[in-house]
């Protein structure tokens, strides 16, 4: 395998060398500030309507029921369709949904099933975004940049993790939490006005693959989506390094990812917090995010990647434990930097070196695997077992159970490959 080309070490060289992918990145980022606004919202907000860890769990999984069902066939249209329109249509229902939700909450009329059928838009929207916004990154930067244009993305989304639960906690606490989900949709405004002002992307691989979004497409897709996304996970399921990489963050995503979907229980519960707490812990997590992203686009953006992945995907679910019994906000708020400095890097690594592996033309479907499991299971299969685990053993054994899992299972996948330099 040839040597990886050398890449700048400022995390933001990649944004002053493209254009397009500047104003994409900018306008992503001030979106998730908003997406992030209302993730911490709805969380507290089920919370608040039911007083049950079971329903929070319950409604993250709504949130990834549709992805679990369609992420392959949509990874299927990321392949062959505009993915520029793509984004631009999804991101437009996402306004939508965020403009009932504050309407509903606003006026007292939201319900339990009210806020779950509202996540399961936004994850039905979610499911078909997802794969064609990532793929189309390597439109936007190419080859050559796409570890750190991947690392930076990641950046992005954990500085939104710090600012919007940050926001949203003084939102909460002076306006109301319906305010969370109305300045959500105003920000959908950032991320339309950026997507409209990108007209210039690479030639795809192979411009007869590559349709226009209409309803033809949409029939063409459903007729066909069957047999590609069999094709697709053939391909990617086949023995090898690509399968086992794939495993080790499916076992993560499930027992150690759900961490995020329990904060609000872990807040008042374990912390004994109120909505301004469980704020400031998502605002430290996505911390130590920006940190680990920033860190690995610029400064270790040489550095031997296997290595990196290794530590990462052992700290990770040891932090985790850790974070689990304690009961104290102080330490919880000196451990979660660190926990999401790991995740980010492991996740970021994972992301890059799973494309870079590829064929060009499975990177649709790769990328839809990829959100299947970190979003899909993590949301559903795991949110919804960890939420029952909380309700009937605690939050701390649902939480550290999960993460010992995690961490038996990279030991092992790491003892057996001795060490991912194959990578």
């Amino acid at each position: 395998m040839p040597a990886a080309t050398k890449v700048s070490r400022n995390p933001f060289a990649v944004l002053r060398k493209h254009r397009e992918y500047r104003i994409f990145w900018t306008g992503q980022t001030a979106s998730l500030v908003g997406t992030w606004m209302q993730s911490m919202a709805q969380g507290w907000l089920a919370l608040q309507l039911s007083d049950s860890a079971l329903v929070v769990g319950i409604v993250a999984s709504m949130n990834a029921l549709p992805m679990l069902l369609f992420s392959f066939h949509a990874g299927a249209m990321a392949d062959r369709g505009d993915r520029l329109r793509i984004v631009r249509f999804a991101q437009a229902v996402f306004l939508l949904e965020a403009t009932t939700l504050w309407l509903l909450t606003w006026s007292g009329l939201i319900t339990v099933p009210l806020l779950m059928m509202l996540a399961a838009v936004h994850g039905a929207c979610s499911t078909i975004e997802i794969p064609a916004r990532q793929a189309l990154v390597f439109e936007l930067v190419g080859r050559d940049d796409l570890q750190p244009a991947i690392a930076l993305n990641s950046s992005g989304f954990n500085l939104a993790r710090i600012v919007g639960p940050a926001i949203g906690g003084v939102v909460i606490a002076q306006l109301g939490i319906a305010w969370c989900f109305g300045l959500n949709a105003a920000s959908y405004g950032f991320v339309l006005w950026g997507l409209y002002r990108i007209t210039t992307l690479r030639a795809p691989i192979d411009p007869k693959d590559t349709v226009e979004w209409s309803i033809a497409l949409v029939q063409d897709t459903v007729r066909s989506s069957n047999q590609r996304a069999l094709d697709g996970l053939k391909y990617l399921l086949q023995p090898g390094v690509t399968r086992e990489l794939l495993a080790m963050v499916a076992v993560g995503a499930v027992f150690a990812g759900p961490i995020i979907t329990l904060m609000p229980v872990f807040a008042r519960e374990r912390l004994l917090q109120g909505a301004g707490g469980y704020g400031s812990l998502l605002s430290a997590l996505g911390l130590g995010g920006v940190f680990g992203a920033l860190t690995l686009a610029g400064p270790l953006a040489n550095a031997p990647r296997e290595r990196m992945m290794a530590a990462a995907s052992v700290g990770y679910p040891i932090l985790l434990i850790a974070l689990a019994f304690t009961r104290d906000m102080w330490v919880a708020l000196t451990l979660l930097p660190l926990i999401g400095a790991a995740l980010i890097t492991f996740n970021s690594l994972a992301n890059g070196l799973l494309q870079t592996r590829v064929a060009d033309e499975y990177r649709g479907r790769l990328m839809a695997l990829y959100s299947l499991i970190v979003i899909g299971l993590s949301q559903s299969v795991g949110a919804l077992t960890a939420g029952a685990m909380a309700r009937s053993f605690g939050v701390h054994w649902a939480v550290g159970g999960g993460a010992f899992i995690t961490l038996v299972y990279a030991l092992l996948t790491l003892r057996r490959r001795a060490q991912f330099a194959v990578l």
